[in-house]
Protein backbone atom coordinates (compact mmCIF):
# COMPACT_ATOMS: atom_id res chain seq x y z
CA UNK A 1 0.00 0.00 0.00
CA UNK A 2 1.49 3.26 -0.84
CA UNK A 3 -0.67 5.73 1.96
CA UNK A 4 -1.12 8.03 -0.42
CA UNK A 5 -4.90 8.90 -1.98
CA UNK A 6 -6.01 10.19 -4.80
CA UNK A 7 -7.15 13.83 -5.64
CA UNK A 8 -9.29 15.35 -8.06
CA UNK A 9 -10.48 19.10 -8.87
CA UNK A 10 -14.24 19.39 -9.99
CA UNK A 11 -16.81 21.90 -10.31
CA UNK A 12 -19.57 21.50 -7.74
CA UNK A 13 -23.01 20.72 -9.57
CA UNK A 14 -25.46 20.52 -6.42
CA UNK A 15 -25.18 21.24 -2.82
CA UNK A 16 -28.77 20.40 -2.05
CA UNK A 17 -28.13 17.71 0.24
CA UNK A 18 -26.79 17.77 3.74
CA UNK A 19 -23.19 17.55 4.37
CA UNK A 20 -23.27 16.53 0.47
CA UNK A 21 -21.98 17.86 -2.92
CA UNK A 22 -22.12 16.39 -6.08
CA UNK A 23 -19.17 17.55 -8.15
CA UNK A 24 -18.20 17.17 -11.78
CA UNK A 25 -14.82 16.53 -12.78
CA UNK A 26 -13.72 16.30 -16.52
CA UNK A 27 -11.45 14.20 -18.57
CA UNK A 28 -10.20 13.48 -22.16
CA UNK A 29 -11.07 10.16 -23.85
CA UNK A 30 -9.65 9.17 -27.28
CA UNK A 31 -11.60 7.31 -29.84
CA UNK A 32 -9.86 4.52 -30.65
CA UNK A 33 -10.77 5.16 -34.38
CA UNK A 34 -10.52 8.72 -35.31
CA UNK A 35 -8.12 9.05 -32.74
CA UNK A 36 -9.77 12.58 -31.28
CA UNK A 37 -10.18 13.60 -28.33
CA UNK A 38 -13.59 13.61 -26.45
CA UNK A 39 -14.09 15.43 -23.18
CA UNK A 40 -16.45 13.10 -20.62
CA UNK A 41 -17.14 14.11 -16.83
CA UNK A 42 -17.64 12.08 -14.22
CA UNK A 43 -19.80 13.18 -11.03
CA UNK A 44 -18.56 11.90 -8.05
CA UNK A 45 -20.24 12.38 -4.43
CA UNK A 46 -18.09 14.40 -1.46
CA UNK A 47 -18.63 14.58 2.52
CA UNK A 48 -18.47 18.61 2.98
CA UNK A 49 -19.30 18.40 6.84
CA UNK A 50 -19.65 22.25 7.19
CA UNK A 51 -21.83 22.90 4.26
CA UNK A 52 -19.36 25.85 2.77
CA UNK A 53 -19.35 24.73 -0.85
CA UNK A 54 -22.13 26.34 -3.41
CA UNK A 55 -23.02 25.36 -6.69
CA UNK A 56 -20.02 26.34 -8.92
CA UNK A 57 -17.40 26.69 -6.55
CA UNK A 58 -14.14 24.76 -7.57
CA UNK A 59 -13.28 22.54 -5.17
CA UNK A 60 -10.02 19.47 -4.59
CA UNK A 61 -11.75 16.53 -3.30
CA UNK A 62 -9.76 13.85 -1.59
CA UNK A 63 -10.05 9.97 -1.79
CA UNK A 64 -12.00 8.55 1.35
CA UNK A 65 -12.91 5.18 3.29
CA UNK A 66 -16.78 4.92 2.61
CA UNK A 67 -19.27 7.55 4.34
CA UNK A 68 -22.22 6.07 2.69
CA UNK A 69 -23.61 4.43 -0.18
CA UNK A 70 -22.24 6.50 -2.87
CA UNK A 71 -19.87 8.57 -0.38
CA UNK A 72 -16.36 7.91 -1.11
CA UNK A 73 -14.88 11.45 -1.70
CA UNK A 74 -14.50 14.15 0.99
CA UNK A 75 -13.84 18.06 0.11
CA UNK A 76 -10.59 19.56 0.92
CA UNK A 77 -10.67 22.86 0.35
CA UNK A 78 -12.37 25.19 -2.11
CA UNK A 79 -9.77 26.74 -4.68
CA UNK A 80 -11.70 29.17 -6.08
CA UNK A 81 -15.22 30.84 -4.97
CA UNK A 82 -18.01 31.98 -7.05
CA UNK A 83 -20.72 34.67 -6.03
CA UNK A 84 -24.08 33.62 -7.43
CA UNK A 85 -27.25 35.41 -6.67
CA UNK A 86 -29.88 35.04 -4.10
CA UNK A 87 -32.95 35.43 -6.74
CA UNK A 88 -35.05 32.83 -6.90
CA UNK A 89 -36.29 32.41 -10.46
CA UNK A 90 -40.56 33.18 -8.77
CA UNK A 91 -39.09 36.12 -7.30
CA UNK A 92 -37.87 38.31 -10.97
CA UNK A 93 -41.57 38.74 -12.29
CA UNK A 94 -43.15 39.58 -9.42
CA UNK A 95 -43.05 43.33 -8.56
CA UNK A 96 -41.76 44.41 -5.56
CA UNK A 97 -44.82 45.23 -3.59
CA UNK A 98 -47.01 42.46 -4.90
CA UNK A 99 -48.53 39.68 -2.74
CA UNK A 100 -47.42 35.72 -2.90
CA UNK A 101 -51.17 35.12 -3.72
CA UNK A 102 -52.27 34.51 -6.80
CA UNK A 103 -55.56 33.42 -6.12
CA UNK A 104 -56.90 37.26 -5.25
CA UNK A 105 -55.84 38.57 -8.56
CA UNK A 106 -57.59 36.42 -10.71
CA UNK A 107 -61.41 36.62 -11.28
CA UNK A 108 -63.97 33.87 -11.67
Amino acid sequence: MSGTRRRQEGTVLSDKNDQSIVVGVSWLQRDRIYKKNRRRMTRLVAHDPTNSASVGDRVLLEESRPISKTKRWRLVEIVQKVDVADVQPEDIDRMPGEMLNEGENQED
